[in-house]
């Protein structure tokens, strides 16, 4: 019986198969941003944490030290975005364009990198001893009376940042009155543990380490019974563990970081100094590897590939969760040491892989061909036809003799005036006019370069200029969040490390999710309209969380509302995600891809310099929770700027028509099938 033949491709009114995404190719070059974000996933989730646990630092002061660090990126991702179009020389007839910064970006980075964790180390142990102390006295009415006391009084007085301690709010909502708060105490000796994760199945309860059969029995505690201490447990992780974490930060700031000898502050210079070093390294090649993608796909397959390429950089972030969660279940002083090495591994691992699959320049060779077959314009419209033909040479060649439109003076102009030894093309000479017209333009003033656009072409630069600003709104909602969930999770709703790194895990997990559907939403309804819906999942998420995630004894109850909501924001957010970069490159050309990349990256990026600042002031002024009407704000104001976008979007498809087999089969994703 022979087998079913498939059906011949339809061809268009040219003879021309559908254009299709290479889903091998791009799953390979996207590689590349994998590592950027097994990098990035990993920094964001543990570099707070190490800030915390080792210098307690106040929220406010960890989201400007973060925010510091991504300061340097607003000058070096455009720079260096620019640097990777213009490259040429011997590197680059080797590799490519962006492939020589992607290597030599990653490999600096990954031996600097493991050397901020090791500068912090004598720090932790100090944090450490004096964390165990105050943990001691927990039980002690000498100790908490006057502490909690003070805490009650000061959030009824209105004291700026008392929420963080004592949340008066709850407390009257759960008719929990003075007394009781203040005669709050936790036993430590009295321990339970779930089956699973410590959160689900049947509990086990523990005195001192042993057994508790029977919880009516009398405890070694005068006057109480084990199910009293259980109780009584179970009231302070409820009312008095979020103020009792965030005073410990405070007592590991004041008296380790602030130590009389100096040595906490110069060990928090040294981590200054090393992280800027790493992520001066992970600057020089996130542009040009962003910009690859572009370079390789025809236009009207970038919503789709840059789809893929997000799953590649979700693939990484999941390295990397898997990285530090193991690490986190255990309680090591070396764990911080262990992820950053094992991160630094895992990004030589899939820089071995890039480099054994992708061939750069001919990747950029194919991509330009099928641009001629299907007759895709991907430069600026009006420019001479053999501006197309130059452009085309430096891509696929990756090199030139000189670079005409940086030296007017030069060969261009050699050409125009007649005096160079060889001869000239008519073609070449109408190129080379336009070369020397195109520089003198360059040194208009701003008023003359935008009297010189035409209308179509100022509504572009509008577009552009709205969508950066909405790019930049939407970055200081999520990353205002994504810089403090470890730090919300585990000091908010007293979760474990480990735990915490599971909700995030799952988030990102489901969130990939909507990798499938997103390229379907952009065919139906445009790129616009659905980062419009991806925005309004993430402000309700958040709205949410602020007024309807509250601690509890059961930690499973937070942790589950939690992870719900920050999951369905985490899926909106990756709707915009992969519409918006692709709108950037929409208005770009050939020769401007890797600009606008650096363009969009300075605006991402400033957001992340800014936001964990204003988030860490929210949250140490008015309470944890507001981080996240702070957040849903943003994002808000970011709904608002994407209203104005006229242009960018992508073709729709006419009323009435559904999407055929082929086309389907393409949107899908099939991550599987790109090996």
């Amino acid at each position: 019986m022979s087998k079913k033949e498939k059906p011949a491709p339809v061809l268009d009114e040219k003879g021309r198969p559908p254009l299709k995404l290479d889903y091998p190719q791009t799953f390979k070059v996207g590689f590349a941003f994998a590592i950027i974000m097994l990098f990035w996933t990993a920094y964001d989730f543990v570099v707070p944490l190490l800030l915390e646990h080792a210098y307690g630092l106040p929220s406010w002061a960890r989201g400007l030290v973060m925010g510091l660090d991504n300061l340097l990126s607003l000058f070096m991702l455009p720079l260096f975005g620019k640097l990777s179009d213009n490259a040429h020389g011997k590197l680059v007839k080797k590799w490519g364009r962006r492939t020589p910064f992607i290597v030599i970006g990653t490999v600096c980075a990954v031996v600097l990198m493991v050397f901020v964790p090791v500068a912090t180390l004598k720090q932790q142990a100090k944090a450490e001893e004096l964390t165990t102390q105050i943990e001691a006295q927990l039980d002690s009415d000498t100790f908490m009376q006057p502490l909690l006391e003070e805490w009650y009084d000061n959030a009824v007085a209105g004291k700026e940042g008392s929420t963080n301690y004592c949340d008066l709010t709850y407390l009257n909502n759960n008719d929990v009155t003075r007394d009781d708060f203040v005669s709050l105490r936790y036993y430590g000796k009295m321990t339970s543990k779930k089956a699973v994760l410590n959160m689900l199945g049947a509990t086990t309860y523990y005195y001192d380490g042993n057994v508790v059969e029977d919880l009516s029995a009398a405890s070694p505690v005068e006057g109480k019974t084990y199910q009293d201490l259980v109780d009584t447990n179970a009231a302070y992780k409820k009312y008095v563990a979020a103020g009792m974490n965030n005073y410990i930060s405070n007592e590991v700031h004041e008296k380790c970081t602030k130590s009389e000898d100096g040595s906490g502050i110069k060990s928090l210079v040294v981590y200054m100094v090393i992280l800027l070093l790493v992520l001066i390294a992970m600057a020089t090649f996130r542009s040009p590897a962003v910009a690859l993608m572009p370079d390789v796909t025809p236009k009207p397959l970038r919503s789709q590939a840059n789809a893929i390429i997000n799953l590649c950089g979700g693939i990484g972030g999941a390295i990397a969760f898997l990285i530090y969660t193991v690490v986190l279940f255990g309680q090591r002083l070396e764990n911080y040491v262990i992820i950053f090495g094992s991160v630094a591994a895992g990004m030589l691992l899939l820089l071995a892989g890039f480099l054994a699959l992708v061939n750069e320049r001919k990747m950029v060779a194919k991509c330009q061909e099928i641009c001629k077959e299907y007759e895709i314009d991907d430069f600026a419209e009006g420019e001479n036809p053999e501006a197309e033909k130059f452009a085309e040479e430096l891509i696929s060649e990756g090199d030139a003799e000189y670079n005409l439109d940086s030296k007017p003076d030069g060969a261009a102009q050699e050409i125009v005036n007649g005096t160079t030894k060889e001869e000239v093309a008519p073609e070449t000479l109408d190129f080379a006019k336009q070369v020397v017209e195109n520089t003198k333009k360059k040194h208009q003033s701003p008023k003359e370069w935008w009297g010189s656009k035409n209308d179509l072409e100022k509504g572009r630069l509008k577009s552009f200029a709205l969508i950066l600003a909405s790019i930049f709104m939407w970055f200081m909602g999520y990353n205002a969040v994504s810089s403090n969930l470890s730090i919300y999770t585990t000091k908010a709703l007293n979760l474990s490390a480990g735990i915490a790194s599971i909700i995030s895990g799952v988030s990102m997990g489901i969130s990939a999710i909507a990798f499938i559907p997103v390229g379907y939403m952009a065919a139906k309804i445009g790129r616009r309209k659905s980062i419009m819906i991806g925005f309004a999942l993430a402000v309700v998420s958040f709205v949410l969380i602020c007024f309807a995630v509250t601690p509890n004894d059961v930690a499973a109850i937070p942790a589950v509302l939690f992870a719900l909501f920050y999951l369905i924001a985490g899926f909106g957010l990756i709707i915009a995600n992969v519409n918006t970069f692709p709108m950037v490159t929409e208005l770009s050309t050939a020769e401007t891809v890797g600009q606008y990349t650096g363009y969009y990256y300075v605006a991402t990026m400033s957001a992340q310099a800014i936001t964990p600042a204003i988030g860490g002031a929210i949250m140490d002024a008015g309470g944890n929770k507001y981080l996240f009407l702070y957040s849903a704000a943003c994002i808000v104001i970011a709904i608002v700027l994407m209203l104005f976008v006229k242009h960018g979007d992508s073709k729709q498809l006419t009323k009435g028509r559904k999407l055929t087999k082929e086309e389907k089969k393409q949107i899908r994703l099939d991550a599987l099938d790109a090996d």
